[in-house]
């Protein structure tokens, strides 16, 4: 007798495909809409905007829906979080994408598996990673060598390192919040989210008010693009996005889950040619496709 789903099975499959496409395109453009977001306007001023405006409605809404009141413990790991998260990778991503194209940029975020991996065995659980894992670490340094060479990319300058670099320092920071977030006392996923937001766009306003010519009004000078682009990022890059992968993260395997890492890039490669006007060269090209190559090998390596 043949096999029939359950409508149950239907509507489970269906909620997995919905969102793993939400995580995929959503958070695949959000390189693209930050670069439209802070074109005229200072990066860190807007992206504190952003993660602030996002907490200030994601907080309400999880206590609205009966999500319990985070404790002061709760408050200051989610609080240290969000700063890892969002203040230094996501403020930093902000910087970076002023000294080099937006999918450049998604191209090396990709390679957080890497930094995961490799931070996770240096100083956190000390677990060796899987002769697949190393050959992915491999071959994930070799992308980056010809991405980042002179002709890896067309925008490459003096400037471009500066951008280089501040990818890194947003990935180690992205990979310690990670990690970190199984260790600490947070509230629930939704809860935390927002505590996160709220501590790490406030801070980077903060930081912005001090380093940037910006006062608490300056949005209201924004062009209307910059205003457009704030606009999705809060509700389609953080609550949409965000949704999407909180439901991901309780549902599905992590080695699914974790496709988007090498996903992303390529949603932001397209959007950035297809838009921003964004020329790749074939060294660039081929240097991706090694560094996608290499991140699916991390994945797939890891111990269960």
């Amino acid at each position: 007798m043949a096999f029939s789903p359950s409508p149950s099975f239907n509507s489970s499959r269906t909620k997995l495909v919905l969102n793993l496409l939400s995580v995929y395109t959503l958070w695949g453009s959000t390189y693209l809409f930050i670069h439209f977001m802070t074109e005229r306007m200072p990066p860190l001023y807007m992206a504190g905007c952003r993660l602030l405006t996002a907490g200030l409605i994601l907080y309400p809404y999880a206590r609205l829906t009966g999500h319990a009141r985070p404790t002061r413990k709760e408050w200051l790991s989610a609080g240290m979080i969000g700063i890892l998260l969002l203040s230094v990778a996501n403020g930093g991503l902000t910087i970076a994408l002023q000294y080099i194209p937006t999918g450049i940029a998604a191209l090396l975020g990709g390679m957080l598996p890497l930094f995961i991996m490799v931070l996770n065995w240096m100083t956190f659980s000390k677990v060796k990673p899987t002769k697949m894992a190393a050959a992915g670490l491999l071959i994930g340094l070799v992308g980056i060598f010809l991405l980042v060479r002179p002709g890896g990319f067309k925008a490459t300058s003096a400037e471009s390192w500066v951008g280089i670099s501040i990818i890194m320092i947003t990935n180690l920071a992205w990979a310690t919040g990670t990690l970190l977030s199984g260790r600490v006392s947070l509230p629930s996923q939704i809860v935390s989210s927002a505590v996160q937001m709220l501590v790490g766009g406030g801070l980077l306003l903060l930081v912005s008010l001090v380093v940037e010519p910006v006062t608490l009004v300056s949005i209201s000078y924004a062009p209307t693009k910059a205003i457009g682009a704030l606009i999705y990022l809060v509700i389609f890059g953080s609550i949409i996005g965000f949704s999407s992968f909180a439901w991901l993260a309780r549902n599905a395997p992590p080695q699914l889950l974790s496709t988007y890492a090498y996903v992303n890039p390529v949603v932001a490669m397209l959007l950035g040619w297809a838009f921003a006007g964004e020329s790749l060269t074939g060294q660039s090209l081929i240097a991706g496709l090694i560094i996608l190559s290499g991140v699916v090998l991390i994945t797939l390596g890891r111990k269960r």
